[in-house]
């Protein structure tokens, strides 16, 4: 894990979970992301370079009559990946969901119990091209394994201009939410972790 702050995440998260990168836009993302994810800072795959990373795994069990009779174990994954990148091309997008397909193979072990992956990309910019917003909009990259038997994976893309208060995703990427920093997390809402799970009907 990455270099741990002295203080506290927001919602008084411990220090150990929550790095500081030095940026007070990743800051404030964290502190919505420590709660669900394991976070580090600087993380490196297959050449590319993250100022985030993250990762959370749902486990889901379903029992018969007694809770000792499982007749389920699925499991679920999520891969998150953020990094500024000033300007961003349809281009750059593609190596992304390149590099998830890349992951998809390394990372999963497809079986009975897996039941999904997702790997989300955050490009952090300046402004937001119309060219990229159509790219992101359309992107529909989710792949059965074994037809289904062995659950499924899926690529999302998230762009973000924080500083002009934009952002587009596709329609899987629900981790956007958390990177609409100048909107507030009401309380009432569902969490982050149970609109996952709910999307997932875990």
């Amino acid at each position: 894990m990455g270099d741990a702050d002295s203080g506290h995440a927001d919602d008084g998260a411990p220090a150990a979970q929550f790095p500081n990168w030095d940026d007070e836009y990743l800051d404030q993302v964290g502190g919505r992301l420590v709660h669900n994810y394991d976070l580090e800072r600087d993380r490196r795959v297959r050449g590319e370079q993250f100022l985030l990373y993250g990762e959370m795994v749902i486990e889901s069990k379903k029992h018969f009559l007694h809770p000792s009779i499982e007749i389920a174990n699925h499991h679920s994954y999520e891969y998150l990946f953020a990094r500024r990148d000033g300007q961003v091309s349809v281009q750059e997008l593609e190596v992304l969901v390149e590099l998830g397909h890349d992951l998809a193979e390394e990372w999963i072990d497809p079986d009975e119990e897996h039941y999904s992956t997702e790997f989300t990309f955050v490009s952090i910019v300046d402004r937001i091209p119309e060219q990229v917003r159509s790219k992101v909009r359309g992107l529909d990259e989710r792949t059965l394994l074994k037809y289904g038997y062995n659950g499924h994976y899926e690529i999302n893309l998230v762009v973000v201009a924080p500083a002009r208060k934009q952002i587009v995703a596709n329609d899987g990427a629900a981790v956007e939410t958390a990177f609409r920093t100048w909107e507030k997390i009401e309380r009432e809402e569902p969490g982050l972790l149970r609109l996952i799970a709910s999307r997932l009907k875990l």
